[in-house]
């Protein structure tokens, strides 16, 4: 019992609003600094050079699917930069598309949504951000009504498919494509 009362005897006494000596009660409180949320990450920036000019199958180094119309740019780091495009076809039409052009069949990454994948170069970690690629992602799945077009009042107001293409960096010409 005397064990119990030498606990209970401190927790009792700040109950009953006894602190303890005056030199503990002139000590200032600790500083703790507020917790910051992390920055949100800014959007990539468009490409400049493309500024709005719809990439070539030349540029790119891989087939574009005939009715995909060029949405934007984007800055993927070290030195890439992946296109979108977007497509008012289904899913399973662009993902034959491909299939039959690159003459591969690809990955099926993820089911739902369908977000089918097609490696067009070797992934180098030390000089890439992303693998060389074709992806086909299903913006009608679910309900979804799809990809919203970023330009106002263009057609389709929104696309069922979405490509994007990484393409192999240039500086790296000894990757095959």
């Amino acid at each position: 019992m005397r064990r119990h009362a030498a606990v209970l005897t401190p927790v009792a006494l700040l109950l009953l609003g006894v602190t303890g000596p005056a030199w503990a009660q002139a000590r200032p409180a600790p500083v703790v600094p507020p917790i910051q949320a992390p920055p949100v990450p800014a959007k990539p920036a468009p490409a400049p050079a493309t500024q709005g000019q719809a990439p070539t199958e030349a540029t790119l180094g891989v087939p574009l699917y005939p009715a995909g119309q060029f949405i934007e740019s984007y800055d993927a780091g070290s030195g890439q930069r992946f296109y979108l495009f977007g497509a008012s076809a289904s899913f399973d039409d662009v993902v034959s598309f491909y299939k039959s052009a690159l003459k591969q069949r690809g990955e099926l990454v993820f089911e739902e949504p369908a977000t089918h994948m097609f490696e067009t170069g070797k992934f180098r970690e030390e000089t890439m951000a992303f693998p060389p690629s074709v992806t086909v992602k299903d913006y009608r799945w679910g309900g979804m009504q799809g990809y919203p077009n970023p330009k106002p009042n263009a057609e389709p107001a929104r696309f069922r498919t979405i490509i994007q293409i990484v393409p192999v960096p240039t500086a790296t010409p000894d990757i095959k494509r």
